[in-house]
């Protein structure tokens, strides 16, 4: 099986001595796993950051066995932040949110749009605004609605910890899954 896609990295780890294994979050396949041969190499590791948007074609011996990824760059977003902790903290919690909600390789082209659209505008003065209004529409997209009108205009902080409180109790309670540790950093830059 074989297919070419844009998508964002959401997640790294290791694997074996020169590889790693990479979930990218792609336009026309959904989230997707895979291992990029070479990946850890030198000439590889300082493109392959969370955030940065990848041509990417997906290799495997069957639909449902585990392939691998060859990849390209097509545009950097993370380098543009890495002096910005706060900007940083929110691509994290972004992917994080990203990679423990969504499901595998179902394509969603609306939560892929905003996140997209999101990223785009991190270079804003009120980026922290544009994450909030993202995490409620991605709340809305996995299928819960709510009204954030009244809630929201008691400041970031405030915003923050009701996204939260709706991540908990509609998401992570119920699945006894962890909240990410980069949402709580950036929630924790606006107390």
């Amino acid at each position: 099986m074989y297919w070419e896609d844009e998508g964002y990295l959401i997640s790294k780890n290791n694997f074996a001595e020169n590889s790693i294994i990479i979930e990218v979050f792609t336009l026309n396949h959904g989230k997707y796993t895979g291992i990029v041969y070479g990946g850890s190499s030198r000439k590889q590791k300082g493109k392959i950051q969370i955030g940065n948007k990848f041509l990417l074609n997906w290799k495997s011996k069957g639909e449902n066995k585990s392939g691998y990824f060859s990849i390209e760059l097509i545009k950097p977003v993370t380098p543009y932040f890495f002096d910005d902790k706060k900007r940083s903290a929110c691509i994290l919690s972004a992917t994080s949110l990203l990679k423990i909600l969504l499901p595998e390789r179902q394509t969603n082209n609306k939560i892929y749009n905003f996140f997209e659209d999101m990223l785009i505008k991190l270079k804003s003065d009120n980026w922290i605004d544009i994450y909030i209004n993202w995490e409620l529409s991605l709340i809305k997209e996995l299928g819960y609605e709510t009204n954030l009108k009244t809630n929201y205009n008691n400041g970031v902080k405030k915003a923050l910890a009701f996204n939260r409180d709706l991540f908990m109790k509609n998401f992570f309670i119920p699945n006894n899954l962890k909240f990410p540790f980069f949402r709580h950093i950036l929630e924790n830059y606006f107390l």
